[in-house]
């Protein structure tokens, strides 16, 4: 008679058998003719083990159950909430007393940008770690974190944070024996003893922070090595060519795992693996690593997700969600920054026909055991990924529609609305990236400060459409900290030294509490948007069409200024169609109905749909849920 299973041990040899195909070989392909292989393998083996025997009974509980419903992430019931600590609510003690305001807001994701432990002064945001065990101790400490992870697990809300894989801070433990002369450490880095290939390198490499970090090599003379600095002097890349380096991230992805981290956000994964004469970015070995450390985590701690950051063009950001071999073994989630880059992009222009090609070419219509993490905001600057081929299929030069883009969302454009600030401009390229809120981006900032009242009003609408659209395309939809209530840019970055250089602070402002003790009062710009969001989210829970599962589908409009995507789910297809002009927009009600919108119900607004001799009138701004 076989065996059930009986014990910790059992459940284990269980999923070992069913990850061990993508776990094996994947690393035996990248580091199996090394001699330490076995060793490395054995110690991988044991660590997972011992991750395992040391989950708390909790966490095992949330592990069958995610396993028991692998579609959890994928329910139109998800939506998150991105913030950093110390700006949101000072510590990580103090975000318990906000939780309840997320809650309201029908939020059941977070994620606390970066709150690992950074390296003093500059830190790149926080990208800069030195003690990926320990919190930042402006937070908090570990102990804190696994506090305010176990409450918000009881609440059903998952937590996400930041795992940097490119590169440690030049403080961390690992890279201090390195700059010591320790061989084996030295090993975990790509060091050079002269400039050589450096230089070879450098001939084909792009310059990611060319204005404050030029270069991707730094010489230190004290212990006579160049060593490989992809984004900052004090960020020094690690060596994935070294097994050792897999292993030591596999454990601490299985550490923070036990701590009650629920998504893993690897950061800067494109630039993990290096080949001579590429770019160094997404070659095939990267995305043998994270299918392998993928697998770790289905093996010993399968609640947990990854989130992988690749911020690139379309055809480069879907294997991160798994292509050919890797198709559903590897990211679960990946940010969908094209849908953010179109939005803004349909926005200036009141054109749809660019983001309709984009959105309708580019991306299959469902993904395997993955989705998207949808965003109009976030942390970042706005760079102008459209590229000189998808430009040209609309008869637009690249290189100039990037350049207007720059330009109406840094307000120089005649007739912008937005009050955005250039990020990164490179000369040699004319590569200008957009740092701004949303609201500021919007048009709402501006329309204050020069008391335009219906031009406030359409900023408004312009943000709530914005919402409607990631509410709608599928996965998960992320809300920027301070978007939900319109808050406009934060000069006060200028006075700060350490982020004076770095304009992408002008959108990180402090929470600002007592507009959000206004959320309810339905008058102020702030309560208006607040109050609209709300109503977004739950109209998304109660819409069973919204399931990432379910295919998307772009449709042409033949009015340009209205962007149109079918849901076609069993329950029947779902149009959406959002309007990104000031102007009035007409859609024939025949070409709904042919689309499958046979109810004419908006699921947004839980009402009917009037048409009028003929067509759907779409107001300025206008989003609608056709069922």
């Amino acid at each position: 008679m076989a065996r059930t299973p009986s014990s910790d041990d059992d459940i284990f040899d269980l999923r070992l058998a069913r990850s061990a195909p993508d776990l094996w070989p994947m690393l035996e392909a990248l580091y199996g003719a090394r001699p330490d292989y076995a060793g490395f393998h054995d110690a991988l083996l044991k660590s997972m083990r011992k991750a395992w025997a040391d989950r708390a009974p909790d966490l095992k509980r949330l592990d069958l159950k995610r396993d028991l419903e692998p579609d959890w992430f994928q329910r139109p019931d998800m939506a998150g909430y991105v913030f950093y600590i110390d700006r949101f609510a000072g510590t990580l003690p103090k975000v318990l007393e906000k939780l309840d305001y997320l809650q309201e807001l029908g939020v059941n994701y977070i994620h606390f940008m970066p709150c690992l432990k950074p390296r003093p002064g500059d830190s790149d945001g926080g990208y800069s770690v030195m003690d990926y065990r320990a919190i930042n101790p402006a937070y908090g400490t570990m102990s804190d974190f696994e506090a305010v992870t176990a409450e918000l697990r009881k609440r059903g809300i998952s937590v996400c944070v930041d795992l940097v894989l490119n590169h440690t801070a030049k403080e961390h433990a690992w890279a201090k024996k390195a700059a010591k002369g320790d061989a084996k450490y030295q090993d975990y880095y790509l060091m050079f003893d002269t400039p050589d290939l450096p230089k070879r390198y450098e001939e084909t490499l792009v310059e990611v922070f060319p204005d404050n970090a030029p270069g991707n090599f730094t010489h230190y003379p004290d212990f006579g090595k160049w060593v490989w600095t992809t984004f900052n002097e004090h960020q020094w890349d690690l060596n994935w060519a070294n097994p050792q380096v897999f292993l030591e991230i596999a454990e601490i992805m299985l550490f923070l795992a036990n701590r009650g981290v629920d998504v893993l956000r690897l950061d800067a994964v494109a630039f993990m693996w290096k080949r001579m004469g590429t770019r160094c970015q997404s070659e095939p070995e990267v995305h043998m690593l994270l299918q392998a450390l993928r697998a770790v985590c289905r093996i010993a701690c399968p609640a947990v997700l990854h989130l992988e950051e690749a911020i690139v063009a379309p055809a480069e950001m879907l294997p991160y969600l798994g292509r050919g071999r890797h198709d559903g073994k590897e990211g679960n989630l990946a940010y969908h920054n094209s849908l953010m880059v179109q939005f803004w992009s349909a926005l200036a222009t009141r054109d749809t026909r660019l983001m309709t090609h984009v959105m309708g070419t580019h991306f299959p219509d469902r993904l395997t055991n993955a989705t998207y993490a949808t965003y109009i905001r976030c942390h970042d600057d706005i760079g102008w990924a459209v590229t000189d081929e998808d430009a040209a299929a609309l008869n637009l030069s690249g290189p100039a529609h990037r350049a207007f883009l720059s330009d109406f969302y840094d307000g120089t454009f005649p007739g912008s609305f937005a009050r955005g600030t250039l990020f990164q401009v490179n000369p040699a390229t004319g590569d200008k990236r957009i740092s701004g809120t949303f609201a500021a981006l919007a048009g709402l900032e501006q329309a204050e400060a020069t008391g335009d009242v219906a031009g406030a009003e359409l900023a408004v609408q312009r943000v709530l459409m914005g919402h409607a659209l990631i509410a709608a395309w599928g996965g998960i939809p992320l809300i920027y900290m301070g978007d939900e209530l319109a808050l406009p840019n934060d000069y006060g970055y200028l006075d700060v030294p350490e982020h004076a250089h770095d304009s992408r602070w002008i959108h990180r402002p402090r929470m600002d509490w007592a507009a959000a003790e206004a959320r309810h009062e339905g008058r102020s710009h702030a309560s208006r948007v607040w109050l609209g969001l709300r109503h977004i989210l739950a109209r998304r829970r109660a819409t069973v069409a919204l399931h990432a599962a379910y295919p998307i589908r772009v449709v042409t409009c033949e009015s340009a200024q209205v962007f149109a995507f079918r849901r076609d789910a069993p329950t029947g297809t779902l149009l959406c169609l959002f309007n990104f002009a000031e102007s009035w927009a007409h859609v024939p009600e025949a070409w709904a109905r042919a689309q499958g919108a046979t109810r004419l119900w908006d699921e947004l607004s839980d009402h009917p749909v009037e048409t009028h001799h003929g067509n759907i009138v779409l107001p300025p701004y206008a989003r609608v849920w056709l069922a």
